[in-house]
C-alpha cells in the first residue's frame, strides 16, 4: 500500500510504461504530472533566482521542469537521467528553497561516491545559492580533518561529502544530525556497489524515521538497484519517482 498522500497510481504506472516501451525511446516517464517550462514559475525565493540566471541558465531542462517543485514540497524523489542533463542543479534547487538560512546548522547532506564529485557538486551548490548566503561545506578525504572539525564548528547550512570522511565527522560529533532534514544520495548505484550500503541504509533509515525529505540520484542502474528502487516505488516507500529512456526499458512490472 502506497503512502497516505501518494502520487502512485499502478494502473496509471503500467499504462505510462507500456506506452514508453512501444515509443522510440526519447520519451520522458515521471510519476509527477506538474511540469514547469520556467524557474519563475516554480515559486522559488527571488535570490535563488538570481543565483540559477547567473549560473547561465535561462530555461529548466526536461528533469528540472519536473524535479525541483517536488523536491520543494518535501516529497521523497528518485531522478534518473543522462549526465549533464542537471540533476546537479534540480536538488541543489531544491535544497537551496528549503533552508532556514537564520539556523546555521546542517540542514542538508549530500554523499556522493567520489571526492571530485563531491566537491564539484559544493560548487554548483555555492554557485546557485550564491545570492542566499549558504554556507557549504565538502567534507572529503585527502583534506585536513582538522579544518573540517574547524568549519562545521563554525556553523554550515549544507554538507556535502565523501561516506568515509562524513562518517567520521559523526562519529566524532564534529557534524550533527539533529538539524539534517534533507538527505540526497549521488549516484546512488555506485554507493551502493561500493561497500557503502550498511552506512547509506543507516542514515536513509534515520532521516526517513523523520519524516525528512530523500532524494536518489542515477545516471546508470545495474538491475539490483533496478529492482531495489522499483520495489520501493511501487510500495510507496518513494512518492516520486523522474526516470528518461536510460531506465525504462529495464523497468519490471
Amino acid at each position: 500500500m502506497a503512502f497516505e498522500g501518494s502520487q502512485y497510481d499502478a494502473g496509471q504506472f503500467d499504462m505510462k510504461m507500456n506506452e514508453l516501451l512501444s515509443s522510440d525511446g526519447l520519451d520522458f516517464f515521471t510519476s509527477y504530472d506538474e511540469v514547469y517550462d520556467s524557474f519563475d514559475a516554480m515559486g522559488l525565493q527571488e535570490n535563488l533566482l538570481r543565483g540559477i540566471y547567473a549560473y547561465g541558465f535561462e530555461k529548466p531542462s526536461a528533469i528540472q521542469q519536473r524535479g525541483i517543485v517536488p523536491f520543494t514540497k518535501g516529497l521523497d524523489v528518485i531522478q534518473q537521467a543522462q549526465s549533464g542533463t542537471g540533476k546537479t542543479a534540480t536538488f541543489c534547487s531544491g535544497i537551496l528553497q528549503q533552508l532556514d538560512y537564520n539556523v546555521v546548522e546542517c540542514q542538508a547532506l549530500v554523499l556522493a561516491p567520489t571526492r571530485e564529485l563531491a566537491q564539484q557538486i559544493e560548487k554548483v551548490m555555492r554557485a546557485l545559492g550564491d545570492y542566499l548566503g549558504v554556507k557549504v561545506h565538502a567534507c572529503v578525504g585527502g583534506t585536513s580533518v582538522r579544518e573540517d572539525q574547524r568549519i562545521l564548528s563554525a556553523g554550515v547550512h549544507v554538507v556535502v561529502g565523501t561516506p568515509g570522511r562524513v562518517f567520521d565527522m559523526l562519529r566524532r560529533q564534529s557534524l550533527r544530525s539533529d538539524y539534517i532534514k534533507m538527505f540526497v544520495l549521488d549516484e546512488a548505484d555506485e554507493m551502493l556497489s561500493r561497500g557503502f550500503k550498511d552506512q547509506v541504509d543507516w542514515l536513509t533509515d534515520k532521516m526517513r524515521g523523520r519524516d525528512h525529505t530523500v532524494s536518489a540520484t542515477h545516471g546508470d542502474m545495474d538491475q539490483n538497484t533496478r529492482d531495489i528502487i522499483m520495489r520501493e516505488f511501487r510500495s510507496g516507500s518513494s512518492r516520486v519517482l523522474i526516470t528518461t529512456d536510460l531506465l525504462a526499458p529495464f523497468l519490471p512490472f
